[in-house]
């Protein structure tokens, strides 16, 4: 049991992997409020459910009164970060960077309060200025070699016989760089991040000791893994993503709402803020009853990640669908004149690849012989591929097991 109210909360939910004098850190946070901050990649115009842990601890901080900052790599994304990859990164233009950062930062906006003590900075501001001669005799001077090929993201490259540039290898210079500067500027005492950090992290606080003679903090949160041991993100059909614009809010809805039943308890607590009580109650639940807890688990993460009015309409789509076997025009759906599907003109293999259930046709034909589509709650066997039989409807409901649906309207 922790003293500070934001560690006995992240504790009690599981988020803390690794830390460094954490005693210390209690003490500190029970006395005051402190400056705290966690780095975002931006390599895309959005951030996906990977980076979904690392949002609800900038939450926690904020809600309990610390001051926040989600630092924004626009500086370190130039370079990539090799940590847990077997490759570099593809490297991104400025003017790229600087559009996937305007995007992101809306993102925050449902997690912090920007408006207060949270605040957004892009390392950029500081690193684009770094001379780098002075950089090497103030920074490298003071990191061995021998201690970062200790670190773990180094060392599983060089196991693997990966390539690992001398680009990348200045990340970890980068990102200690930033800790320095924050905590010198910012007077920033603790960075988080993910288990795969600890080495860039604990460099930070290795560097600001020796040039600032501060000490700082570090904590680390577990990897979450797919059902496959793969990190959590993307998914054999794409990532889930925060951004409504890249993933419809009943799709975002229907990835948590089909969750693998091992994962729910775990989930409730990383991506909630459901009490604990309820929590230990919902993971309690088993066979069918634990479908209870999923769409609770659903409904509560799309609210966080999406707004409530979201959450609220992803939710009713749902149990159109699904509860009430009703079609809603406000999942995936397109519109197709009766006479191209009399003319054969347009097929199920035309509807299913539209509407992105399937990823190639060979694979839509191989779930047709095994009873895997459905076509209007019914199995579809025709060998000709055609809808014809079905344009009586208005529309067409396309299933491809019970997580995938898609509405053909005809017009």
């Amino acid at each position: 049991m922790f003293k500070s109210n934001f560690l006995n909360e992240i504790s009690t939910r599981g988020f803390i992997y690794q830390s460094s004098d954490i005693e210390d850190l209690d003490t500190l946070m029970n006395q005051k409020a402190i400056t705290a901050y966690i780095g975002f990649d931006i390599t895309s115009d959005s951030l996906h459910i990977g980076s979904l842990l690392q949002l609800m601890l900038l939450h926690w901080l904020d809600y309990y009164d610390h001051k926040t900052i989600a630092l924004i790599g626009g500086g370190t994304t130039l370079i990539g970060d090799p940590s847990g990859k077997d490759e570099g990164r593809k490297i991104l233009q400025l003017q790229d960077i600087e559009n996937n950062i305007v995007k992101i930062e809306k993102i925050f906006e449902k997690f912090i309060n920007l408006k207060d003590k949270a605040k957004i900075i892009n390392n950029y501001e500081w690193l684009s200025d770094i001379n780098y001669i002075n950089f090497l005799r103030d920074v490298g001077s003071r990191v061995t070699i021998n201690k970062m090929l200790t670190f773990e993201s180094v060392k599983n490259r060089l196991d693997r016989e990966q390539p690992l540039t001398f680009l990348e290898f200045n990340y970890m210079l980068l990102q200690a760089y930033d800790y320095y500067h924050l905590n010198k500027e910012y007077d920033c005492e603790l960075q988080l991040g993910g288990s795969d950090q600890w080495g860039n992290i604990v460099s930070g606080i290795d560097l600001i000791r020796r040039l600032n003679n501060k000490k700082t903090f570090a904590i680390t949160s577990p990897l979450i893994t797919n059902n496959d041991g793969s990190k959590m993100g993307k998914t054999a059909d794409g990532a889930i993503w925060l951004d409504e614009c890249k993933l419809s809010n009943y799709d975002f809805y229907q990835f948590w709402r089909n969750a693998d039943d091992t994962d729910v308890p775990k989930f409730l607590h990383f991506f909630t803020k459901l009490p604990l009580e309820e929590i230990s109650k919902l993971s309690k639940l088993k066979g069918q009853e634990i479908n209870e807890a999923k769409k609770i688990l659903a409904f509560e993460v799309t609210k966080i990640t999406r707004g409530e009015e979201q959450a609220r309409e992803a939710k009713e789509i749902s149990n159109n669908v699904f509860a009430n076997n009703t079609l809603d025009d406000r999942i995936n759906s397109f519109c197709v004149s009766s006479k191209e599907i009399l003319i054969s003109s347009f097929s199920l293999l035309d509807a299913v690849e539209k509407l992105q259930l399937v990823k190639s046709r060979s694979e839509t034909k191989r779930l047709i012989k095994s009873n895997g589509i459905k076509v209007n709650d019914e199995n579809y066997h025709n060998n000709d591929f055609s809808l014809s039989s079905y344009i009586s409807k208005n529309e067409i409901k396309i299933s491809v097991g019970k997580k995938k649906i898609g509405i053909i309207k005809i017009i």
